[in-house]
């Protein structure tokens, strides 16, 4: 049993109007274009805001009121150089400039140092030179036998303990050009 209401105002529509379903109106132009900017525009603003949030979180941005003041860096406490009588050093060519390793083991020697064994390293074109020392009572006798071989720095590597060596000089190129070899 269908009821017949009154028409009232919401039932007429005005001439030119395309209704799209009962409740309807027709698109406007561009409506998807509009949809798209919005979509972009919130994309952008939730990818920056996790962006901010990261970098605030790892503490690569500080919003402090006052600027910290510039605090001069302290030095570095380092070992004084000294000569370990009773611990050997290990030194490995690792360029292939025939005989180096032989000469700064010669050098070596001549300074008071004692030398294990000379060899060549595994590489054969590093550039710089080092000083291993497997634990940190070695640093004095690191920095030893790095005062009496030129160009060369000291390191720590725990690395070297593992295989018996607590003291190696690996020789770069630079040892070589500093000793003319």
């Amino acid at each position: 049993m269908a009821q017949k209401y009154p028409r009232d105002r919401f039932d007429r529509i005005p001439h030119g109007i395309e209704r799209v379903g009962a409740h309807r109106a027709p698109q406007r132009p561009g409506y998807r274009w509009i949809r798209f900017g919005w979509a972009a525009l919130a994309t952008v603003l939730i990818a920056g805001a996790g962006i901010a949030a990261v970098v605030v979180y790892n503490g690569r941005l500080d919003f402090a009121d006052e600027p910290q003041a510039s605090q001069p860096a302290e030095p570095v406490v380092t070992a004084e150089p000294t000569v370990a009588p009773d611990v050997p050093v290990t030194v490995l060519n690792g360029t292939a400039t025939a005989g180096l390793a032989a000469r700064a083991a010669e050098t070596l020697q001549a300074a008071g140092i004692p030398v294990g064994a000379t060899a060549n390293a595994s590489e054969q074109d590093l550039t710089e030179s080092y000083v291993y020392y497997a634990s940190a009572d070695l640093e004095g006798a690191a920095r030893g036998v790095a005062q009496a071989l030129p160009e060369t720095e000291v390191r720590l590597d725990p690395k070297f303990a593992e295989i018996g060596t607590p003291l190696a000089a690996v020789l770069g190129a630079d040892y070589a050009t500093a000793t003319g070899g």
